[in-house]
């Protein structure tokens, strides 16, 4: 690591810790503010690897999950209405789907990094924030994995509703998944503008340097 790593370490811890914290108010239905805070790890993590390369985002995102570990055993030690505000299967799924879908980010835009400049942030955040999504909400409340934590009842999640209350019935928690899902793939849209704008002024302070 290098000096010039620091501010996307920084940014990376920042955004992580924000999140940990903005998923605990609601925004609408189906959303919390984390949703639309969370997304710009993918940003930080595309910018570094074009910048700097692969390695120095690899050590963004290992920054970001020993972050979001801190975050989660500090969590689990705060009792909310309903228990603990990080349980198991939360803290699980969240490293899990982080460390996953953002190493996965790194390899795609490592692949495409010689291709239009937009190809390669957008495909690789579009496939990253899609398997993020998947794992964490699947991990954390379906049914099915009820075996990972058997005494936290996640039941609620359960509960079959139409889908954002206009599709066909599903469960509860695909519909929260479906729902975050949309708001990465906006975000993911909205990021390249960021992402040009971050790239070329760090190019222009290298070539001074």
């Amino acid at each position: 690591m290098t000096r010039a790593h620091l501010p996307g370490i920084l940014a990376m811890a920042a955004i992580v810790v924000a999140s940990n914290i903005l998923v605990q108010f609601l925004f609408g239905q189906w959303l919390t503010w984390g949703a639309f805070t969370y997304p710009l790890a993918f940003l930080v993590t595309d910018v570094m690897n074009r910048v700097y390369g692969a390695p120095a985002a690899r050590k963004v995102v290992i920054a970001g999950f020993v972050t979001g570990v801190i975050c989660s055993l500090i969590g689990t030690q705060i009792v909310g209405e309903f228990g603990p505000l990080v349980t198991l299967r939360i803290a699980l799924g969240s490293g899990l789907a982080f460390l996953t879908a953002q190493l996965l980010d790194v390899a795609i835009f490592d692949r495409l990094r010689q291709g239009r400049w937009w190809r390669a942030p957008l495909v690789s955040t579009l496939v990253g924030s899609s398997v993020d999504t998947a794992i964490f909400f699947t991990v954390a409340f379906s049914g099915a994995l009820s075996f990972i934590e058997p005494a936290n009842d996640v039941s609620w999640a359960g509960e079959a509703l139409p889908l954002l209350g206009v599709g066909p019935v599903v469960p509860l928690w695909v519909s929260l998944a479906v729902a975050d899902w949309l708001v990465k793939l906006s975000l993911a849209l909205i990021a390249l503008v960021p992402f040009r704008m971050i790239v070329s002024w760090a190019g222009t302070q290298r070539s001074l340097a």
